[in-house]
C-alpha cells in the first residue's frame, strides 16, 4: 500500500487542531506551543499587511487559519491576546475592499466569536460592523455584516432587554439618518429598525422616531422604506408571531387514533406524553394575558406635526420626486394618521379634488384614502363638496355597474365616519339605487339606507326608515347628531353583554346540575356571586319589590276601594284610551329601565379587555340582525364575526371600496379554465379515485379496512380458514349466512346503523 504524501499546509491545519484541543483541556501546559504559533501569526500579519493585494495564496491561507486558531483559544491566554481583537478591526477596517473574500469572512466570523467569548462587548463588535457596512461597495460583504449585526442584537436582549445597547444603536441609526437627508446610507437605517421591530426586539418610541425621521427624508428608497414601515410593519409582526406559534400545532386526534388501532408500545406512549405536553403549554400561553404592545402609530410623539410635514414636503410639494404610486402611500399614511388620531389638516381634503374621477388610475384607492381621513370632527362644510362630486361622477345612471358601486360605497365610508355631511335630497336620491339589478349597486345602496336608518333616520323618507327606527323617532330614543357631540359615560350595547353574561351563567349552572338562580328576573340577570355589586343591602330589602318610577308625578292609587264598581262598565270606560297611554308609558319604562341597567353595569363592574372585545361582537350582531329577516340570521352571525375581525386600526383597502363589483363581471373562458385547474392536484401523475381515498385516509393517520388488510395477509396464513369453509356442513352453512344477514340488518357487529 502506497502512503499517500501529506501537504505542508495539510499537516499545519491537522497540527492547529490537534494543538487547539490539547489547549482547550490544559492551558498552562502547552502554554509555549501557543505562544510559538502566535509569534507565527503576528509574522504573517505584518508580511500580509506590506501589500494585501498581492499576498500569495500560501500565504492567504497561512494566515487564515492562525486567525481562526487564535481567536478560539483566546480566552485561555487573556493578557497575551490582549491586542488580537483590534488588530483584526485595524485590518477590517483599513483594507476590507482589498481582503480575499474567505479572509474576509474568516476576520468578522472571529470578531462574533470574541464577542461570544465576551472577550470584547457588543457595542464594541457593532462600532466596528455598522461603518464598513454602510459605506463598502460588496454586496456579499454588506449582506454577511447585516446578518451577524442583527444576530448580535437579538442575542443581547434574548434574555432580557438591554436598554443600554439598544439607545446606543438607536442613537447611531437616528444621526445617520438627521445627518444627511440625501444620502442612501439611511435605508441601512430603515432596514435594521423593520427587522428589529418585526422580531419584537425594538418596541419603543425611540424606534418610531427612526422611521419618522426616515419617512421625511430626501432620499426615495429611504422614504419608502419608512412609509412601509407604518403601513405593514405590524402586520408583519402580527404575521411572524402566527408563524412561530402554528409551528407547535399537534394534532391530538391523529396521534389518539393511531394510539388506539396501532400496538402500543413505550416509544408511542412517549411521544403521546410529549404531544399533551406541547399542548398543555400551548393552551397555558394562549390564556396568559397579552403583553401591552402598541402599533407604531399609537408611539408616534407628535402625530399631527408628522402628518402635516408629510403632506407638504411629499404631497403638496410640487417638486417632489416620487411617482404616482409612491405619493399614493404616503397618501395613504396621512390619511391613517387623521383617522386615527383624529387631526385637523383642513388642505388636506381639497388635495383629492382632483384625483375623484372615474378615470383616474387607481382611483379606489383614493377613495379609500378619503374615507380613512374623515372623522367625527371633520367640518361638514370641507367633506360636503367632496361627496358631491362622487356622487356626480360616479354614481349615475350612465355610469357602469363598477363605478357606481365604488362611488356608493365610499360615500358610505365617508358618512360612516361623518355622518353629517350628507343632505336630505342627495340621500334621497342615493337611496332610490336600491333597486338596481346590479348586485353590487344594490348592496351598496342598501348599506348606505342601514346606515342611515341608525344615525340619522330624519334625513329619511317614511318608508324608507324601517320598523325600528320609525319606533326610535317616535319615542325620542333617536336624536338628532350635532357635530362634535361624544356621549359622556355611555357605553353603547352594555345591556347585550349583560344578556350575554346571565345566559353563560345559567348555562354553566345547568352544566353543573346545580338549579337556575334564584330571582334571576328580577334583578336583571346581575350576578349575585359578582364581587364588584357592593350595594347589597340596599337592592335586597323587602321594600324594593320592582323598579321605582321617579319621574311620574302621578301617584298609584293600590287600594281596594274600586271594587265595588262594576268591571265590565270600567272596562268599557277606559278600553279607548288605556292601550295608547300603555303603550307610550311601556316604552319610556323600557328607555329608563335600560338607562339603570346600563349605569348600574357600568358602574358596579370593571370591563375587562375580554368583555370590551364581546361587547363589539354582540353589537355587531345586534345591528345586522335588526336589518334582516329571521330566516337570514345565521349568515348575519357569519358577518358580524367577519366585521368584528376589523380593528380600529385596520386600513381600509381598495378592495371593500369596489365591494362586490367583481361580481358583475362575467367571467372570460381563461378564468373559468384557471378556475377549474386550480382545484386539482399535479395533472402528471395520474392515480384512481380509490387511490386517492387512501392517500388522503394515510395522511389523516387513518388505518385500512379488514378486507383491505385480509387482500394483503400471506397466504400461508388465510390456509386454516380457507379448509374450514370447505368443511362447513349445510347445516352450518345455512347458520353462517343467517346470522351474517341479523347481523347486516343491526348495523354490522357494533350495531351502529343509521348513526
Amino acid at each position: 500500500m502506497v502512503k499517500r504524501k501529506v501537504g505542508a499546509l495539510e499537516k499545519i491545519d491537522a497540527n492547529l487542531s490537534n494543538l487547539q484541543y490539547k489547549i482547550r483541556r490544559d492551558p498552562t501546559s502547552y502554554k509555549e506551543d501557543f505562544l510559538n504559533q502566535h509569534s507565527q501569526y503576528e509574522h504573517q500579519r505584518e508580511i500580509f499587511l506590506q501589500a494585501p493585494s498581492s499576498a500569495t495564496d500560501d500565504g492567504i491561507i497561512s494566515i487564515r487559519d492562525l486567525i481562526d486558531f487564535v481567536a478560539h483559544v483566546a480566552d485561555c491566554y487573556p493578557q497575551d491576546t490582549a491586542q488580537f481583537p483590534q488588530d483584526l478591526m485595524n485590518i477590517l477596517n483599513t483594507h476590507h475592499e482589498e481582503l480575499e473574500p474567505e479572509l474576509r469572512e474568516k476576520v468578522v466570523g472571529s470578531l462574533v466569536l470574541l464577542r461570544r467569548k465576551d472577550i470584547i462587548d457588543s457595542p464594541t463588535l457593532l462600532h466596528a460592523l455598522f461603518p464598513i457596512l454602510i459605506s463598502t461597495q460588496s454586496k456579499s460583504l454588506r449582506t454577511l455584516l447585516f446578518q451577524k449585526i442583527l444576530s448580535d442584537l437579538r442575542t443581547s436582549n434574548a434574555n432580557t432587554t438591554n436598554h443600554r445597547l439598544n439607545r446606543t444603536i438607536q442613537t447611531v441609526l437616528y444621526n445617520l439618518l438627521t445627518s444627511d437627508r440625501t444620502s442612501s446610507k439611511g435605508l441601512w437605517a430603515v432596514k435594521l429598525t423593520r427587522e428589529l421591530w418585526k422580531r419584537q426586539i425594538w418596541t419603543d418610541s425611540k424606534a418610531v422616531e427612526i422611521m419618522k425621521e426616515a419617512s421625511l427624508a430626501d432620499n426615495e428608497k429611504v422614504v419608502l422604506g419608512g412609509i412601509r414601515f407604518f403601513l405593514g410593519g405590524d402586520k408583519e409582526r402580527e404575521e411572524l408571531e402566527d408563524e412561530s406559534s402554528d409551528g407547535e400545532a399537534v394534532d391530538m386526534g391523529r396521534l389518539k387514533h393511531q394510539m388506539a388501532i396501532n400496538k402500543k408500545n413505550k416509544k408511542k406512549a412517549r411521544m403521546m406524553e410529549s404531544a399533551v405536553a406541547t399542548v398543555k403549554k400551548k393552551e397555558k400561553k394562549k390564556k396568559q394575558p397579552h403583553p401591552l404592545n402598541f402599533s407604531a402609530f399609537h408611539l408616534l410623539h407628535d402625530p399631527q406635526g408628522f402628518a402635516e410635514a408629510l403632506f407638504s414636503k411629499h404631497l403638496h410639494n410640487t417638486r417632489s420626486k416620487l411617482n404616482l404610486e409612491q405619493k399614493l402611500l404616503v397618501l395613504q399614511l396621512v390619511s391613517r394618521l387623521v383617522g386615527l388620531h383624529k387631526l385637523t389638516v383642513i388642505s388636506l381634503y381639497s388635495y383629492f379634488l382632483k384625483y375623484l374621477t372615474p378615470r383616474q388610475p387607481a382611483v379606489t384607492s383614493f377613495l379609500a384614502s378619503l374615507a380613512q381621513a374623515t372623522h367625527n370632527l371633520v367640518p361638514p362644510d370641507v367633506l360636503e363638496p367632496l361627496v358631491q362630486k362622487i356622487a356626480n361622477e360616479f354614481v349615475s345612471e350612465a355610469a357602469a355597474a363598477e363605478v357606481a358601486s365604488a362611488g356608493l360605497n365610499a360615500i358610505r365610508e365617508i358618512c360612516t365616519r361623518q355622518p353629517l355631511v350628507m343632505n336630505d335630497t342627495l340621500l334621497q336620491d342615493l337611496v332610490m339605487y336600491r333597486k338596481s339589478k346590479d348586485k353590487g349597486v344594490m348592496m351598496a345602496a342598501k348599506g348606505l339606507l342601514s346606515l342611515y336608518r341608525e344615525v340619522g333616520a330624519d334625513m329619511l323618507k317614511k318608508r324608507d326608515r324601517g320598523k325600528e327606527a320609525a319606533m326610535g323617532l317616535r319615542s325620542g330614543q333617536r336624536k338628532e347628531q350635532r357635530f362634535g357631540e361624544e356621549g359622556v359615560g355611555e357605553i353603547e350595547g352594555l345591556e347585550l353583554l349583560e344578556r350575554w353574561k346571565k345566559e353563560e351563567r345559567e348555562g354553566q349552572r345547568i352544566e353543573k346540575g346545580l338549579p337556575a338562580e334564584k330571582g334571576s328576573e328580577e334583578s336583571g340577570g346581575e350576578d349575585e356571586e359578582d364581587p364588584g355589586d357592593w350595594e347589597v343591602d340596599e337592592a335586597d330589602t323587602d321594600d324594593s319589590v320592582g323598579w321605582i318610577n321617579v319621574e311620574s308625578d302621578k301617584e298609584i292609587d293600590i287600594s281596594d276601594s274600586d271594587d265595588d264598581k262594576p268591571a265590565a262598565k270600567k272596562a268599557k270606560a277606559t278600553s279607548a284610551t288605556s292601550k295608547v297611554d300603555d303603550d307610550k308609558e311601556n316604552a319610556e319604562d323600557q328607555v329608563a329601565t335600560a338607562a339603570l341597567k346600563l349605569s348600574s353595569l357600568a358602574t358596579t363592574r370593571i370591563l375587562t379587555p375580554a368583555d370590551l372585545a364581546k361587547l363589539q361582537e354582540l353589537r355587531l350582531s345586534a345591528s345586522i340582525n335588526q336589518q334582516l329577516p329571521a330566516s337570514q340570521r345565521k349568515r348575519a352571525a357569519q358577518q358580524a364575526a367577519a366585521l368584528q375581525a376589523r380593528h380600529a386600526d385596520d386600513p381600509l383597502t381598495a378592495a371593500e371600496i369596489e365591494g362586490l363589483a367583481s361580481l358583475s363581471k362575467k367571467s372570460t373562458k381563461a378564468d373559468k379554465i384557471a378556475l377549474a385547474k386550480a382545484g386539482k392536484g399535479d395533472e402528471s401523475v395520474h392515480q384512481s379515485t380509490q387511490a386517492k381515498r387512501k392517500e388522503k385516509k394515510e395522511a389523516l393517520g387513518k388505518s385500512t379496512t379488514n378486507k383491505e388488510k385480509a387482500r394483503k395477509k400471506n397466504f400461508m396464513m388465510t390456509l386454516g380458514k380457507g379448509k374450514a369453509k370447505g368443511k362447513r356442513s349445510l347445516v352450518e352453512q345455512g347458520r353462517v349466512l343467517k346470522a351474517h344477514v341479523e347481523r347486516s340488518k343491526r348495523g354490522g357487529k357494533r350495531g351502529n346503523k343509521g348513526k
